[in-house]
């Protein structure tokens, strides 16, 4: 069982996620006021959003392993920082220029503190309970959404500054948890001892083909968050009839908490059956999007949004139990900056290409469009998870077998040829 100080470090790192959440998705119930005071277009606003996984992308190709150098603290302590120059740009923005440098700091934020926090809760988790970690991640990521939602409605339409106190807000929320976060170990046991250089994301060559089954899974809860982040608070608006940002915001957080909801539901599904249900609940909840325009129903956009959360969890926690359980030794950060890596690399072309859409022919027609492209992305997750990680799933029992039967496996037979001596050459908090 887990000390206290391990349990600490496990929820401190699950803020950090949170945080990390929060600060992508602190803009959306603000960008209808920069539309209406600045007289920006729906195309801007995409790539105000877009910004921010533009700016990722790189961090996580350059930087995509250096918490298995740095160690998780120091990177997620970098990501924060990070963050809070980014939301404080956000606060003292006068037009347009300093919105796009503040998405900026906080894609750059996010891609330093969001993949070693991720895997720092899986290492101080309870050990083979990846998937326990993976389905807490993705609550307190939902939990980090709803805080976006709900406290930036409320401060929108209630609180004083309505352009400004809901960042102030969240940077003083970074601020508490860095704090925090000084009061964790330095380094962890799966940390290697080698000296951080500049290289690319490395995926063992073994671990190529689970990487991209994993990969585009975790892709899909992004492409979910390109249609609600960015035009989530439009659609309530101008197609489900919401005119108070607290209700908007409280009808979005209803896509945070089915996120929550069926995280804890995840865990208790196998991964191949997290990926298909999440590839078919993707599709499902675009085209639901669809029907809310068409019929101007706020039940719909109710049911839209909750479905979109249950998919959005189990894409996430299958695409990340994934990338966590099949990494190779020393590998487990970077695999999963690696799908962090894929996931923004749809949000960045598909947040922008929905904005130029809407913005060229209306509401709807984006819509439709990011309906019928994405479902091609949806189907392609479907088949890779039949194809790959359902054999997969039966080779892992078959393994588990024999060991019950008294012969050990691959991992337990290289643990036994590392020995003391290959342990030795980590170092931990």
């Amino acid at each position: 069982m887990p000390s206290p100080r391990m349990r600490a470090n496990f929820w401190t790192a699950g803020a950090v996620v949170a945080l990390a959440l929060w600060t992508s998705a602190c803009p959306t119930m603000t960008y209808p006021l920069y539309q209406a005071d600045w007289h920006l277009s729906t195309t801007t606003v995409t790539w105000i959003f877009a910004a921010y996984p533009i700016a990722l992308i790189p961090v996580l190709v350059v930087f995509g392993d250096l918490s298995d150098h740095i160690g998780r603290r120091t990177a997620m302590l970098l990501g924060l920082a990070a963050e809070l120059i980014g939301v404080l740009l956000f606060v003292l923005a006068t037009d347009v220029t300093w919105l796009l440098a503040g998405r900026v700091f906080m894609g750059l934020g996010v891609g330093l503190s969001l993949s070693p926090a991720s895997v720092a809760m899986v290492e101080f988790g309870p050990r083979g309970q990846e998937k326990r970690a993976g389905a807490i991640g993705t609550a307190v990521s939902a939990l980090g959404i709803a805080l976006a939602m709900v406290v930036g409605g409320a401060l929108t339409e209630y609180g004083p500054y309505p352009l400004r106190l809901n960042f102030l807000v969240l940077a003083a929320a970074i601020a508490v948890v860095a704090c925090f976060v000084m009061a964790m170990p330095h380094h962890t046991a799966e940390e290697t001892a080698e000296p951080w250089r500049v290289r690319t994301i490395v995926i063992p060559r073994g671990n190529r083909v689970v990487f991209a089954a994993g990969s585009i899974a975790f892709a899909s809860s992004f492409l979910l968050g390109a249609i609600v982040l960015p035009l989530g608070a439009k659609i309530a608006h101008q197609l489900a009839g919401s005119t108070n940002a607290l209700v908007t915001g409280s009808l979005l957080s209803v896509f945070a908490v089915s996120i929550a909801v069926n995280a804890l539901l995840a865990r208790r599904l196998e991964v191949w059956v997290l990926v298909t249900l999440g590839a078919v609940g993707s599709s499902a909840a675009a085209w639901l999007f669809v029907v809310t325009g068409a019929t101007h129903s706020m039940v719909i956009f109710f049911l839209a949004s909750a479905c979109a959360g249950a998919a959005y969890a189990f894409d996430f926690a299958g695409g990340l139990t994934v990338l966590s359980r099949h990494a190779a030794p020393h590998h487990r950060a970077s695999m999963v900056s690696g799908g962090y890596l894929v996931g923004y690399v749809a949000q960045g072309v598909g947040a922008p290409g929905l904005g130029w859409v809407v913005t060229g022919h209306g509401l709807m027609a984006g819509l439709l469009t990011g309906a019928t492209a994405f479902s091609v992305f949806f189907g392609a997750v479907l088949v890779g998870g039949v194809l790959v990680l359902l054999p997969l799933r039966r080779s892992s029992a078959q393994r588990g077998g024999g060991r019950r039967m008294g012969r050990p496996g691959p991992e337990s037979t290289a643990a036994q040829e590392r020995g003391p001596v290959h342990r030795a050459t980590h170092r931990s908090g």
